[in-house]
């Protein structure tokens, strides 16, 4: 039997798995299943319509899955869901949407470690091992990729994708595209400073991997000439690897829309 503290609510409807830890206080609504190992600390809400993965941790004051904040959206309008993967953390009041779309969900990948007061917006993707500090907030629609780390207080805006194990220093404002690998600060627009070192050590990378990043990063952000310019040019190349291949589109793929975030040409709105 799920361990549920006798202060929780738990609707009848909810599905736990038998070792699930319920809190005092936690609100747990209809059309949510939560797997093996996971726990919640107290006063966690988790709204209608969410699944939850396995080994997952929710801290004190989280709300999981409440309706997105869209003036235009009516109180019974038809709302679509989210889903959670596997060992993921959530510190003290964090905030996650549901999509706006009917059978379409908001979706957080595996092993990353949300910090206090992280939000999420709705529609918005986070793949895995992303780490989030104290207040980080995402806006809807964005795309945050693999190993993707946000300092403190760091914002973006709606649409924005932020590449694989790129850094993002503390309150910086995104509001275009990052491609993978770079260390970002600064707002509107945001700055590229360099190589992500670190990011490409927990990433994995061989020696050669690392050079090949950090030398296409000279040939597109130190040499001068229009960015765009410069990516076209090294698309051209033979022997490109595959990470340097994900920095150029990147770039190119944001260049197609005015403001800089590539997600923003699938609005439907």
């Amino acid at each position: 039997m799920s361990q549920i503290h006798p202060s929780a609510v738990v609707n009848p409807e909810a599905d736990l798995a038998d070792d699930v830890i319920v809190g005092p206080n936690c609100v747990i609504e209809s059309e949510v299943s939560i797997g093996a190992g996971s726990e919640l600390g107290p006063n966690v809400v988790i709204d209608k319509n969410v699944r939850i993965g396995k080994n997952n941790q929710f801290f004190a004051n989280c709300v999981i899955g409440s309706r997105p904040q869209l003036l235009r959206l009516e109180p019974n309008a038809e709302i679509g869901g989210l889903l959670i993967g596997d060992g993921n953390i959530f510190h003290e009041q964090v905030t996650i949407h549901t999509s706006i779309y009917p059978n379409e969900q908001t979706e957080i990948g595996n092993e990353n470690f949300l910090m206090v007061g992280v939000h999420i917006g709705h529609d918005c993707i986070l793949e895995d091992k992303i780490v989030m500090s104290n207040y980080v907030q995402i806006g809807g629609h964005c795309k945050i990729e693999t190993g993707a780390w946000l300092s403190g207080l760091a914002a973006s805006h709606q649409f924005v994708t932020i590449g694989r194990w790129c850094y993002v220093a503390g309150l910086a404002g995104i509001n275009r595209d990052i491609p993978p690998f770079l260390i970002i600060s600064g707002h509107y627009p945001q700055k590229v400073r360099g190589v992500n070192e670190r990011g490409m050590q927990r990433a994995g990378m061989n020696e050669q991997q690392k050079d090949n990043i950090c030398q296409a990063y000279k040939r597109l952000y130190r040499q001068g000439s229009v960015l765009l310019e410069n990516a076209k040019a090294l698309a051209q190349e033979d022997g490109l690897d595959e990470n340097v291949r994900a920095m150029i589109d990147v770039i190119t793929k944001s260049s197609e829309h005015r403001f800089g975030r590539y997600r923003e040409k699938c609005r439907r709105h």
